[in-house]
């Protein structure tokens, strides 16, 4: 079994190097057979330089740079094209995910769900920001009904295949999980480890978590009331 670590990355040139040893260690100790897909989403810092002095040294490591910043979903649908693990692990680059909860999200593929999202149940951030997220949450969950209680945890593992029946849409990282769940996959919140940013500053303010997300949520309604899926009755 391999799996795919696809990590977005954008002007976290202090966080970067942590978190590949972090990863590694896990990688090591758990010996997992893998590769690291690190999208460099037009970072104007020194990111880019940092990952491409990782793969120098390590061949698991995969570096992909865009020419300008695209945004979250763009950098996953092409890690997701990339990548070539049976798995898929999706993570933050700010160091705010603990890579180590990743083997508390792996085990329930082994129960047979294909989507295992994690829930930053006690968030370690700032009071505007939790509370910018729990008002999105709130109000997607009462328009499309999805039952996910925290969309916006980076830190998810996916079957591969379940990829392949989505198209990815600009802010649409935020509802993968409904929109999977759409498509017929199954899919659990598991309870993860959320840290305290060390450095760096987010890159997403309330404008975007919740003027954006609205409209967005309104576009996946549609699209789940839309959805065409017909059962066949016979074939000859």
């Amino acid at each position: 079994m391999k799996i795919s670590f696809v990590i977005p990355v954008y002007n976290e040139e202090e966080n970067i190097p942590i978190l590949y040893e972090e990863l590694k260690g896990l990688i090591n100790s758990a010996a997992i057979e893998s590769e690291i897909i690190f999208i460099d989403d037009g970072s104007t810092d020194n990111s880019l330089d940092i990952i491409k002095s990782i793969k120098r040294e390590d061949q698991t490591v995969e570096v992909l740079s865009f020419e300008k910043n695209y945004g979250q979903s763009s950098a996953l649908k092409v890690g997701f094209d990339r990548a070539s693990g049976d798995i898929v692990v999706t993570m933050d680059s700010d160091l705010q995910n603990d890579p180590t909860e990743i083997l508390k999200l792996l085990p329930y593929l082994e129960k047979g769900y294909d989507v295992v999202s994690g829930w930053r149940k006690n968030r370690a951030d700032s009071f505007k920001k939790k509370f910018a997220s729990k008002i999105a949450n709130s109000i997607r969950n009462k328009i499309i009904k999805d039952d996910i209680k925290d969309t916006g945890c980076m830190l998810k593992v996916y079957r591969r295949d379940v990829l392949a029946k989505i198209e990815m849409f600009r802010g649409f990282h935020r509802f993968l999980p409904s929109l999977l769940k759409l498509h017929g996959a199954s899919v659990i919140e598991v309870e993860v480890n959320h840290r305290k940013r060390k450095f760096g500053k987010s890159k997403y303010g309330i404008k975007n978590r919740m003027l954006k997300s609205l409209v967005d949520t309104f576009i996946v309604l549609w699209m789940k009331k839309n959805y065409i899926k017909p059962h066949i009755k016979e074939e000859l």
